[in-house]
């Protein structure tokens, strides 16, 4: 899904629509027991209540592509055979009506869950007129199709501290009650995946806060597949492989040159929000290497070990290898951070048998806040 296709199923989510037609949840205690299930209809709910329940759905198609969502491929054969994608494609048909197999996906997630924390499973569905467009337009038939899904957000459930809260009544602050309260999900998943305006059962989006977690388990236990590689993990990959490949030519300058071609490439997707997130290839970062002038063995390496690692078209995602804000030199004694526009001002230099790292500082040349001057020697 690109960041169209996302904002267009965000947008179904809001308060005033209530597009929702059932959720479901299931309270889970921190040794992964059931303490309650529950069927809620968003018509017979007030506004405030609903509002709350949206927004931790939002919450789920938020964030970014590759890093904080990322596509769940179910094999082929797993496609209408395998026990976890007949359980999702048939809660999806039954509209999350029917009560036994919402339980069958709540025991599958516990089972995929860590013990040491309270949370709760939320299950939503939706069918959604998806409007044929023509180029961003509707079509002159006005014709739809439907997309139909389920949403899945897993939220922590904590004791709130104890605190003191202001009665109007009696204008004085008396104690507050200790209750379970419910955080933003942590994880959860949209399935089936919303792709050119339909319904593409071949994968589901799978959302994670924090992209370094380890969700293996919970990915297996709802979809009966393996998650790809993690943000860090790739990031960690990726250094790996040119360390290894580049040896002494992985030099500054070979690191601002890809650096600078992966950020032009994010960009380009940011502008066009109908692209797919931008991937890290092999022959674009052949070019870096070679402009670079890198030897043809050393870059030959770098291809070989880079297809090992993220061939068979998992190759890593453009944000997961580098941060578009941030350029960052790094000694064992110093940090320097630049703006990755202006890594030109950076250079390391022989000097008399020393390394060195040099800085450009024409202006505004700041020690702990206070303008300095720097004199020729």
């Amino acid at each position: 899904m690109n960041a169209r296709d996302l904002s267009e199923i965000r947008s179904r989510l809001t308060p005033d629509d209530q597009n929702l037609a059932c959720i479901r949840g299931c309270f889970v205690s921190s040794r992964k027991e059931i303490v309650s299930m529950f069927r809620l209809s968003p018509f017979s709910m007030g506004n405030e209540e609903y509002e709350k329940y949206i927004s931790l759905f939002r919450k789920v198609l938020s964030g970014v592509p590759e890093k904080n969502l990322v596509q769940i491929a179910f094999a082929d054969g797993d496609v209408g055979q395998g026990d976890a994608h007949k359980l999702l494609m048939a809660l999806r048909e039954d509209a999350l009506e029917d009560d036994g197999l919402a339980e069958v996906l709540f025991h599958r997630l516990i089972d995929g869950m860590e013990e040491g924390e309270s949370f709760l499973i939320l299950l939503a569905y939706d069918a959604y007129d998806v409007p044929f467009r023509d180029g961003g337009m509707r079509t002159e038939d006005g014709g739809t199709v439907m997309f139909r899904y389920i949403l899945c957000a897993v939220c922590p459930v904590r004791l709130s501290k104890p605190s003191l809260v202001y009665s109007p009544q009696d204008r004085l602050f008396h104690p507050e009650e200790v209750n379970w309260t419910v955080g933003a999900p942590e994880t959860g998943f949209m399935f089936p995946a919303f792709e050119d305006r339909g319904a593409d059962i071949y994968h589901a989006m799978f959302y994670s806060r924090d992209p370094s977690g380890d969700n293996t388990a919970l990915v297996q236990a709802a979809f009966e597949a393996s998650p790809p590689m993690a943000a860090e993990e790739q990031k960690e990959a990726f250094r790996e492989i040119l360390e290894t490949s580049l040896q002494e030519d992985c030099s500054l300058e070979v690191m601002q040159t890809v650096h600078e071609r992966l950020c032009e490439q994010i960009a380009q997707q940011k502008q066009d929000k109908q692209a797919p997130p931008a991937k890290v290839s092999a022959p674009q970062i052949r070019q870096a290497l070679e402009v670079c002038g890198v030897s043809p063995d050393k870059v030959a390496d770098f291809e070989d070990r880079y297809r090992q690692q993220f061939g068979g078209g998992m190759d890593a995602s453009a944000v997961n290898v580098v941060d578009p804000r941030r350029f960052e030199v790094r000694t064992p004694n110093v940090v320097i951070r630049v703006d990755p526009a202006r890594s030109d001002l950076v250079e390391t230099r022989v000097i008399d048998g020393s390394r060195y790292i040099l800085i450009r500082a024409d202006e505004g040349v700041e020690v702990n806040g206070i303008n300095v001057s720097i004199m020729p020697l």
